[in-house]
């Protein structure tokens, strides 16, 4: 499963971090690491963006980039 897939409400362990060259280096950097939990908060009226909480904090990722990070419930 990715994270895009998740619904507002719903917690899940980050798995793996794909994606090639600076788009993974991106998603590294804002913490969205192997073993860290995130929730998603919201997902925009259209679905794109969506936002998620994780390491105490909130952030909004297209879900386009969303769809690079395998999760586990």
């Amino acid at each position: 499963m990715t994270l895009d897939q998740l619904k507002a409400g719903d917690s899940a362990t980050i798995k793996a971090v794909g994606g090639q060259g600076p788009l993974r280096l991106r998603l590294l950097d804002m913490g969205l690491i192997p073993r860290t939990r995130v929730t998603m908060r919201k997902v925009a009226p259209l679905g794109d963006p969506i936002e998620i909480h994780l390491r105490g904090y909130e952030l909004t990722l297209r879900k386009e980039d969303a769809k690079n990070i395998e999760v586990e419930i």
